[in-house]
C-alpha cells in the first residue's frame, strides 16, 4: 500500500527504460495496488514488463463489497497474482483453505498464481520450517494436484527475513527452495523441473546475485526494493 499516481508513473517510466527491453532471459513482473492496474497497464503496453496483481477475492462474483475477482484483474491484461503473501496470512487471517481458493480462482481466469509459501521466527527455532512450508503446499497440491503447479510460481518468502532487514543466508534458502522442488518432485519430477521457485525475504540489490546463483533459485520476490527504480533495476539485471 504504496504510491500515487505521480509516484508510480514515474517509477514504471523509470522501469521501462531500464529493463524494459533489455531482460530476455527473465521474466520481470510488476505488481501495483488496483487502483493503479489501469495506468500501469497502459504504460506498461508494448514493452517487456508483465503485469501483475497484489491480491485477489476467492469467488467469481458477487456481494463482496470491496474485494476485486480474478475477473477484473484479467479485464487489465493482468497475467500475475500473488496469492498468499505472509501479510495476508499474518495480518487478515487467511488460512490455506482460502489460500486453495484464491489459486483455483486464478488459474481459472488463465492467469498464473505466485504462490507464497513461509514460516515464522518461531517456526524455524523450533525445527518446524520445512514441516510449516511443507502443510502450506500440500493444501493446495491435494485441492488441485500438481499437475496446477505447471501454471504456478511458488515464492519462499520466511516472514521473520520480510522487511526487518534480515535476510535467509543463500544457503538457508537454497535449502528450502531444494526441499519444496523436492517435495513437489515425488509427485512429478516433470513439473519440479519446470517450476519456478523464487524467494522473497528483504531481496535487495547488494544480495540478489548471491541468492540469484542457487541452483533451485529462480528469481525474486521483491519488496521494499521494488519502491526504488535504481536499486529494482539491479535487482532484475542480476537475474541474468
Amino acid at each position: 500500500m504504496h504510491g500515487s499516481i505521480p509516484s508510480i508513473a514515474e517509477l514504471l517510466k523509470k522501469l521501462v527504460e531500464g529493463v524494459g527491453a533489455e531482460l530476455s532471459d527473465a521474466e520481470v513482473v510488476v505488481c501495483p495496488s488496483s487502483p493503479y492496474l489501469q495506468m500501469s497497464q497502459h504504460t506498461l503496453r508494448g514493452t517487456g514488463i508483465i503485469l501483475g496483481a497484489q491480491n485477489v477475492h476467492s469467488q467469481p462474483f458477487g456481494a463482496f463489497t470491496g474485494e476485486v475477482a480474478a475477473s477484473m484483474l484479467a479485464d487489465f491484461s493482468v497475467r500475475y497474482v500473488i496469492v498468499g503473501h505472509s501479510e495476508r496470512r499474518q495480518l487478515f487471517g487467511e488460512t490455506d483453505a482460502e489460500i486453495v481458493q484464491k489459486f483455483v480462482a486464478v488459474q481459472a481466469q488463465a492467469m498464473t498464481p505466485i504462490l507464497c509459501v513461509g514460516e515464522r521466527l518461531e517456526d524455524r527455532e523450533s525445527g518446524a520450517a520445512e514441516r510449516v512450508v511443507a502443510d502450506q503446499l500440500n493444501a493446495v497440491l491435494e485441492q488441485c494436484g500438481v499437475a496446477a503447479m505447471a501454471n504456478a510460481v511458488i515464492a519462499y518468502e520466511p516472514v521473520w527475513a520480510i522487511g526487518t532487514g534480515r535476510t535467509a543466508t543463500p544457503e538457508q534458502a537454497q535449502e528450502m527452495h531444494r526441499s519444496i522442488r523436492d517435495l513437489i518432485a515425488r509427485r512429478s519430477s516433470k513439473v519440479a523441473g519446470q517450476i519456478r521457485i523464487v524467494y522473497g525475504g528483504s531481496v535487495n540489490a547488494a544480495n540478489a546475485r548471491e541468492l540469484f546463483v542457487q541452483p533451485d533459485i529462480d528469481g525474486g520476490l521483491v519488496g521494499g526494493a521494488s519502491l526504488k527504480a535504481d536499486e529494482f533495476i539491479t535487482i532484475c539485471k542480476s537475474v541474468s
